[in-house]
């Protein structure tokens, strides 16, 4: 019923390289149950094996073959009004989350209207399942946000819409990072 929305999605977050062969996650809310990519799936060919069904805030016989971020998305369910998640690995995005606590430039606004982007853990080595209550927090005021050195998080009510989330933010994350290695300087405001 819901693999054509996850197979689209996964295919075209693998197709632009926003995700590698096994990394990255997606997930819909539905009452109080979720789906959930399987731990170490390819979201670039996606079967009906691969999502997942189990509840938001208890586990369940097939708990062990969600995705290892379970519990983040789990976290963001019940702290947000998301209704779905794509966890990507956007490498622009995320060599810009080595560097800055928030992403912001005017071109955040041209391609996807997100204003600032928050940067969690900025400067920690902490672990991503460490960052959790950063993250939900984050999310409560912005669609995405980046958690440092790892990937981003981006909710929506459709897997479409935090989709778009991504690839606007990869996509000004691009050219952030070819302005800054040709020194041009980035002013946030104009």
């Amino acid at each position: 019923m819901f693999l054509n929305q996850f197979k689209n999605v996964g295919q075209a977050l693998f197709n632009r390289g926003l995700v590698s062969s096994h990394s990255g996650n997606l997930s819909i809310k539905i009452g109080d149950r979720l789906i959930i990519t399987r731990r170490e799936c390819n979201l670039g060919s996606l079967e009906e094996r691969d999502l997942i069904e189990t509840g938001i805030s208890k586990n369940d016989r097939a708990t062990p073959l969600a995705s290892g971020e379970l519990q983040i998305h789990r976290a963001i369910y019940q702290n947000t009004p998301a209704r779905a998640i794509v966890h990507a690995h956007p490498t622009h995005a995320i060599a810009l989350s080595m560097t800055e606590k928030v992403i912001s430039s005017d071109h955040l606004e041209e391609f996807c209207a997100l204003g600032r982007v928050p940067v969690v853990g900025a400067g920690t080595d902490a672990r991503v399942s460490d960052l959790t209550d950063s993250l939900v927090e984050a999310l409560k005021d912005h669609r995405i946000a980046v958690v440092y050195g790892h990937g981003s998080f981006a909710v929506g009510q459709l897997l479409d819409e935090a989709f778009n989330c991504t690839t606007g933010l990869e996509e000004a994350c691009e050219i952030l990072c070819l302005m800054k290695s040709m020194q041009i300087k980035i002013s946030p405001d104009k």
